[in-house]
């Protein structure tokens, strides 16, 4: 007797006719036609089931805060860094923690439960870092909720920085940040690298930087991450955020330094949606796209995972805590439609991202945790092409969220009268 069993689904690797039985919360087998019971049955025939989408790049303590204090006019990055220091006086634990948890609820419909965010630790009362251990706590049945201490207005650059995110580390927060591009000189950002990857290696932390977010090419501060990582033995627990200033470097500089983030066993992440957003924001015409170098990246053997940055907040006004629609943003500004590579994609904001936050117990197999999602898709290009309804969302064994499919009734003459995209419009994939 098992406690839940999906049946005949199809699987992201390309397996079909799948069942899937979950028993004590956890894996029990993943076979064809499995016989026994269960306390709950779920047809999955012709639909995928994917385990739940991995946010590793997020920003919960800003979330829902768009139009606060006022609305981001420009939609600029700098105009929304202005708003961001004039609401960060006014917060309250209550309505950051409000905010969060409303983003939550968001993010378990959408199949997202497991998320990394950072958290501004600029603000010396330390008021983001009490309410998101607070969020932290209360979400931990349904998310897996990842806090870096984010010196946002620099490490160095921000009064009591330094102090500040020390305190935020011995509260308890998970990760090590940084934004060295963000410090008043290049200097002063390479010394916050240093400075923080040793804090990191002491404590026995991993590190999250936001790096080189910029369209400058000088920009060089993964450089540095990358051989701090090698030099504090930290290979395979550093992640380097962003790194946008790779589109505008020469071929010849990248072609050092993407193996040498290889060599340090960094994980990259990118971030589509603001990205392509805010950057070339200088250019006249041709612009730049605003994202890093994705696809040498991963040829490189580097884990690239996507992030989705920010929802509604004073950076970007958009957002529903989606990440095939982050997936889908990838697919045109990498240029990476080909089969393989928007498998690749999918592989990004799944295991990739699941790996860059250490997750234990991630995955489709005996063993791993109960956690999946079913889709009104067949597979997981349909699912980057349709966005489509997370049917059922398993945590542990348990349905806590579904969404009817989406289904249309059509009235035409000599047509059908019901067309599902899931299932309707599936493509015959070659190549």
């Amino acid at each position: 007797m098992f406690d839940l069993i999906v049946r005949n689904g199809n699987l992201p690797d390309g397996r079909e006719g799948v069942d899937i039985a979950i028993r004590g919360g956890t894996i029990a087998a993943v076979e064809r036609g499995i016989t026994a019971e269960a306390g709950e049955v779920i047809d999955a025939t012709g639909r995928l089931v994917s385990p739940p989408f991995v946010d590793p790049h997020f920003h919960m303590d800003a979330t829902l805060s768009l139009g606060l204090p006022r609305m981001n006019v420009s939609g600029t990055l700098l105009e929304g860094i202005a708003l961001w220091g004039e609401l960060r006086p006014t917060l309250t634990r209550e309505a950051l923690v409000d905010r969060a948890l409303r983003y939550c609820d968001l993010a378990v419909s959408q199949g997202l439960l497991a998320i990394r965010s950072h958290v501004d630790t600029s603000d010396p009362r330390l008021v983001t870092a009490e309410a998101m251990i607070e969020v932290r706590e209360r979400v931990k049945p349904w998310i897996d909720l990842q806090l870096v201490a984010f010196p946002q207005d620099g490490y160095y650059r921000a009064p009591d920085g330094v102090a500040a995110l020390g305190r935020a580390l011995d509260m308890g927060l998970d990760v090590v940040g940084g934004i060295p591009h963000f410090e008043r000189t290049m200097e002063e950002g390479r010394l916050s690298v240093e400075a923080l990857c040793r804090i990191a290696a002491d404590r026995g932390l991993p590190v999250d930087m936001h790096c080189d977010e910029t369209d400058d090419p000088l920009s060089r501060h993964v450089e540095t991450l990358a051989q701090q990582t090698i030099r504090h033995g930290l290979q395979g627990r550093v992640s380097g955020s962003h790194l946008t200033s790779m589109h505008s470097m020469d071929n010849y500089y990248a072609s050092k330094l993407i193996p040498l983030i290889a060599e340090a066993r960094m994980n990259a992440i990118p971030n589509p949606l603001i990205n392509i957003l805010i950057q070339g924001r200088h250019d006249t015409y041709p612009k730049r796209r605003g994202m890093t170098r994705v696809r040498e990246l991963m040829e490189a053997g580097v884990n690239v995972s996507f992030g989705h940055d920010c929802v509604m907040d004073p950076w970007y006004s958009m957002g529903s805590g989606d990440m095939l629609e982050v997936g889908h943003m990838a697919i045109h500004v990498a240029h990476m439609a080909g089969v393989e590579d928007r498998r690749r994609i999918y592989e990004a904001l799944t295991v990739n991202s699941a790996r860059t936050m250490g997750l234990a117990g991630y995955g489709i197999g005996k063993g791993c945790n109960g956690d999946l999602v079913v889709l009104q898709a067949a597979d997981p290009i349909e699912a980057l092409r349709l966005k489509p309804a997370r049917l059922a969302v398993i945590r542990r064994g348990r349905v806590i969220a579904r969404t009817a499919p989406r289904i249309s009734a059509l009235a035409l003459e000599g047509r059908p009268a019901r067309l599902d995209p899931g299932l309707d419009y599936r493509p015959v994939l070659r190549g």
